[in-house]
């Protein structure tokens, strides 16, 4: 049987609430969740700006919540909230 590491501080900044996860999964942003989302999934705004094929002023227009993604950028990050290990492999891949 294999041990379970003990959690770190480092896990629990990145920790997202499950109801958080839940609704971004089902599309429906609130203030703070993209911000909540990419730290969640480990990247820095680069990193994640980069695995969305995003620039970086378009992810902190909605990580400070001046503009709210749409139609194929909502469902990326729905896609990121669903399977956070896609887009930390989209990024080492692109290194």
């Amino acid at each position: 049987m294999k041990a379970i590491s003990e959690l770190t501080r480092a896990d629990f900044a990145r920790a997202m609430r499950r109801s958080q996860r839940e609704r971004i999964i089902r599309g429906e942003l609130e203030p703070g969740d993209v911000t909540a989302l990419r730290r969640f999934i480990g990247l820095s705004q680069t990193q994640f700006a980069e695995a969305l094929g995003i620039s970086v002023h378009r992810l902190r227009s909605w990580e400070h919540d001046r503009k709210q993604p749409e139609g194929p950028a909502l469902a990326l990050l729905r896609i990121a909230a669903r399977h956070p290990s896609v887009v930390r492999e989209n990024v080492q891949s692109a290194a």
